[in-house]
Order: C-alpha cells, then sequence, then structure tokens
C-alpha cells in the first residue's frame, strides 16, 4: 500500500504536468501520496529498549529520513531550533495575510502540479516529496512557526532543489489567496496531526475550519486529492466531519478503488505516502494509532477550479 501510493505521485506528478500544458485532464487512476508532522506537540524524547541497546523516537526519524542527509547544524543566524509546542493562530501577529511571492521567482517551472502542505513543521516529509520528484511537482510548505520555516528554507538550498517552497503562514488566513494566484494545478493538500487545541475555547483555534475546507475544495483541480491525518481520535473526527460535509464534491478514496485496505470506519490502515511524518513516528513509537482519510476531488463535482 506504501508503494500504491508512492508510485501514483511521481506518476501522476509527470502525468499531469504534460496533460496541464495542452488543456485539461486529470491525474490517474490508482491513488498515492502524503503526509506530514506539525510539530504540534513537542518533539518528545521517548526512550525504550531495542536489540539491547537505546533507541529513541527521534533516532527513528533520523533512520527514516537518511537518505536527505540534512545538516543538523544550521547556519550560525538559526543556532539550535527549539520548538514551541502551541502558537495562537488568532493573535494578531497571526490573522495578517502573507503576501503572495512571485511563483517565477520561487519555482524553476510555476506551472507544474502543487502540492500543499498546511502545517507543514520542521519540512522533511515535503523535502522528501521533492526530492523524489524534482522535476514532475511543486511543493509548498505553510507553517505558522518562523523558525522552521527559516531552518527548512535553509535545508532546501543546502539540497540545491527549485521545486519547493516554505512560508510562514497561517493556512486558515491565506491559503485561498496563495493558491488562487499559482499558475498550475492544485493536486494535493495534506494537513496532518494538526494541532489539537484540546480545551473547547480554543477550538476556534484549530485549522482546519469551514473556510478553509471550501477553499481547499474549489481550489483542487477534479481528480485532486486531500489528505488528513491525526494520532488524536476527537481531532481526526473533527477532521473527517469537516471533510465528509462535502461529499458533494469529495469522495473518499475506498469508494472508487474498493482494494484500498481501511477498517470498519473507514480510516486508512496504513499511510498511503510511502513516508511517514515525524509526529507519526513518534506516536507510533509510544503505541498510538493514527487516523487517516483521503479524499479525492469528483470529476462531476460541477465545482469551478
Amino acid at each position: 500500500m506504501g508503494s500504491y501510493l508512492c508510485l501514483y505521485l511521481s506518476h501522476s506528478f509527470s502525468k499531469l504536468s504534460t496533460l496541464h500544458r495542452t488543456a485539461n485532464s486529470l491525474l490517474s487512476k490508482s491513488s498515492s501520496f502524503f503526509q506530514h508532522h506539525r510539530c504540534s506537540y513537542s518533539d518528545r524524547v521517548v526512550s525504550a529498549s531495542i536489540d539491547s541497546r537505546e533507541f529513541r523516537s527521534t533516532d527513528l526519524v533520523a533512520l527514516e529520513y537518511a537518505d536527505l542527509n540534512l545538516p543538523y547544524k544550521d547556519s550560525g543566524e538559526l543556532g539550535h531550533v527549539r520548538i514551541r509546542q502551541h502558537v495562537n493562530p488568532l493573535s494578531s501577529s497571526n490573522i495578517v495575510p502573507v503576501q503572495v511571492p512571485d511563483w517565477n521567482e520561487v519555482y524553476k517551472d510555476p506551472t507544474l502540479p502543487l502540492m500543499v502542505d498546511i502545517g507543514c513543521g520542521s519540512g522533511r516529509f515535503l523535502l522528501w516529496h521533492a526530492r523524489r520528484n524534482n522535476d514532475s511537482g511543486n511543493y509548498l510548505g505553510l507553517e505558522i512557526r518562523q523558525k522552521l520555516v527559516k531552518r527548512a528554507e535553509f535545508w532546501v538550498k543546502e539540497l540545491a532543489l527549485s521545486n519547493i517552497h516554505f512560508m510562514i503562514a497561517n493556512a486558515t488566513v491565506s491559503f485561498k489567496q496563495l493558491v488562487s494566484t499559482y499558475p498550475g494545478p492544485l493536486v494535493l493538500v495534506s494537513i496532518l496531526c494538526p494541532d489539537p487545541h484540546f480545551k473547547k475555547r480554543h477550538h476556534k483555534r484549530r485549522v482546519v475550519q469551514k473556510p478553509l475546507v471550501d477553499s481547499i475544495v474549489k481550489s483542487l483541480m477534479h481528480g485532486g486529492k486531500v489528505f488528513v491525518q491525526s494520532d488524536v481520535l476527537e481531532v481526526a473526527l473533527d477532521l473527517r466531519n469537516q471533510f465528509d460535509a462535502e461529499l458533494d464534491a469529495l469522495q473518499h478514496i475506498d469508494t472508487i478503488d474498493p482494494s484500498v485496505p481501511c477498517n470498519e470506519e473507514g480510516w486508512l490502515f496504513n499511510n498511503p505516502m510511502g513516508i511517514r511524518t515525524e509526529r507519526e513516528i513518534h506516536a507510533e513509537f509510544e503505541g498510538a494509532k493514527i487516523y487517516r482519510r483521503m479524499y479525492q476531488k469528483r470529476y462531476d463535482s460541477g465545482m469551478e477550479i
């Protein structure tokens, strides 16, 4: 299953870039895609004894992303990046829409199909995909924590990638204006382990609110996908309810391809993205369950892109 969607990603990005240049037409038969770590809870270090040596979840993250060979010593300007657990997205500094970049300066080819990762955290998940699809797709990471974005951009330069960009942005405020100006098609949006904001009075701070869902559904090309997941059942149910409310325009992936394994409650058994996010690695190391859903925009939804 991991290869099922991962292979689809490479295939669909190259196919889409060709089709998009000629006219319309879109994504392919199978499904495949991503996931990521919002770094919402902190980089907790959990120790366990594995094969008689001390292992930590951070060691597993390093192993999973070893092929990126990312430098852990950043520029002197950044220093050690400490992750703040929670940021208030409704603070005055976070409710101002970001300036739309010149996409021609951001990407080598701004007409390529775009994936947006909302709450991209450290950016490793998105960097892994960008490196694997260097000539066939573009990647945009939106993150509210400034230091994480600065480090991610430092890594982009270190890897010499021209198909990925990170922005300090509150997606609730800025997603619509960013994707509406992008020249190419929006093929995938991922929202992975977003900050749960457990207290009821703080639910309004959750990133997935109806205006954002509406913008995602409207902006996706027909056949485009939304991938959501959380290790917190309450948050996963909220994500599910928000996107299930759009079933006139979306359908869950198992209704398109019955071979996609889901449990009796409709959660995907496996991560279809080819690699786990950092938060996912930490959570599974602790024995937590990950709740996943993937939707595809109907070709007959009638919604304009």
